[in-house]
């Protein structure tokens, strides 16, 4: 029994086991923001964050500024008495500014992707952060 433990746990890593299809495969996104927030640690996770609490702002903003949340709510079809309420009236305003924020999540990340190491490069340079270790 203990030999065939062992052969399996060997096959499972030969490189035989390994489909080729996936050196091809591109990381997605999360994938890749993962790998940022690994490499390049609190500043990618800094500057991530600070991005999406903007982003959820100014989508607030715009849904707060012109946008006629009661029809869009009758539409949906809650009662006038939900619709009337100042609670609901603000609450939906901030859902539907969530959802556009989670519909540019893909725009956020691949900013994030791509400035974060212009970002820590810079600080290098300037010396404001240790350059990496070898």
């Amino acid at each position: 029994m203990r030999a065939v433990e062992i052969r399996e746990k060997d096959t499972k890593g030969s490189p035989e086991s390994i489909d080729p299809s996936d050196k091809d495969k591109k990381p997605d996104k999360s994938q890749q923001l993962k790998r940022v927030f690994k490499e390049y640690g609190a500043v990618g996770v800094s500057f991530h964050v600070g991005m999406s609490l903007v982003s959820l702002g100014i989508f607030y903003l715009v849904v707060s500024s012109g946008m006629d949340m009661t029809a869009i709510l009758y539409k949906l079809g809650f009662s006038e008495a939900v619709v009337q309420s100042k609670l609901a009236a603000g609450a939906s305003t901030f859902v539907l500014a969530y959802g556009v924020h989670k519909l540019f999540a893909p725009v956020r990340i691949s900013i994030t992707l791509v400035s974060v190491p212009f970002i820590v490069q810079y600080c290098r340079k300037i010396g404001f952060f240790k350059p990496p270790s070898p």
